[in-house]
């Protein structure tokens, strides 16, 4: 276990970032989310220009999960992943030059500044608007050892030997009491399609488990809905496992619905 102290420009970048774009927290996902991107843009490339990679980055995609108990979320990346090196290089110091003109064309209003975060390379440390502490979890393609980054955002951060199946990125925001608005699915999802339907990568998402009614426009009968804690890509977040009984056949089946073939009234029970 190592500890390091943040480069003074960081320190600076991030009291700068927390206050004068907190309005503008949905943010942070934009941001990791176009960094998962990026490691995942940067393997395909090296898996087909460097021996050592070939093979590798046919798995890429994003996936999301929270914990409303731990109040934690999830970022998920296949991408190129990181070594402690890469860490240190890449989430504790920054180009000077990069943050003095960052710094110099913030303008104050939220919506502007929130746009110039992914231009100099510091959308990372967003995340500390709406996290008390980050852990980053990473083991860089190609190497077998993985490691754990973490930090509170207060000037310091450390390094230690982590364990991690395949190579990519896992970051953990351990949200603040004033975040927790999104530990929600809705909210989550309302996100990505905002800011991140443009990236070339699958993204999937942790679903609310629900049991309900069912009514639709179709001349079949859903005799029972249940939606399970699966993941699956936002752009197609709404198709469902249900059991039909076909009104003109006696036999069930089992069969998967897609929202877009029919339209569906759906009514949730707190107590199911």
């Amino acid at each position: 276990m190592a500890k390091h102290a943040f480069q003074t420009e960081i320190k600076q970048l991030l009291n700068l970032m927390i206050h004068s774009l907190y309005s503008d927290r949905d943010i942070f996902l934009r941001e990791l989310i176009s960094n998962g991107s990026d490691a995942m843009d940067k393997l395909q490339y090296l898996a087909l220009t460097d021996e050592k990679y070939k093979g590798l980055g046919g798995d890429a995609k994003i996936e999301i999960t929270y914990d409303k108990d731990a109040k934690t979320i999830k970022i998920c990346d296949m991408g190129i992943g990181m070594n402690d090196e890469d860490m240190v290089e890449s989430l504790g110091t920054i180009a000077k030059s990069g943050t003095k003109s960052f710094i110099e064309k913030l303008t104050g209003d939220a919506k502007k500044d929130s746009n110039l975060i992914g231009q100099f390379g510091v959308g990372f440390y967003a995340a500390f608007m709406v996290a008390s502490k980050i852990s980053v979890l990473s083991r860089k393609a190609g190497e077998d050892k993985a490691f754990i980054w973490e930090s509170d955002g207060s000037g310091e951060y450390e390094i230690k030997a982590g364990e991690k199946e395949s190579h990519g990125t896992e970051i953990t925001l351990h949200l603040k009491e004033d975040a927790e608005e999104y530990l929600s699915q809705w909210k989550l999802e309302s996100i990505v399609k905002k800011y991140s339907d443009h990236i070339p990568f699958p993204i999937f998402m942790q679903k609310e488990k629900y049991r309900g009614a069912v009514l639709c426009t179709f001349p079949i009968f859903l005799s029972f809905l249940t939606f399970s804690n699966y993941s699956e890509p936002h752009l197609d977040s709404a198709a469902m496992h249900l059991d039909v009984a076909s009104c003109h056949m006696n036999k069930k089946k089992r069969t998967s619905i897609h929202a877009s073939m029919i339209r569906v009234l759906f009514f949730s029970f707190a107590w199911l």
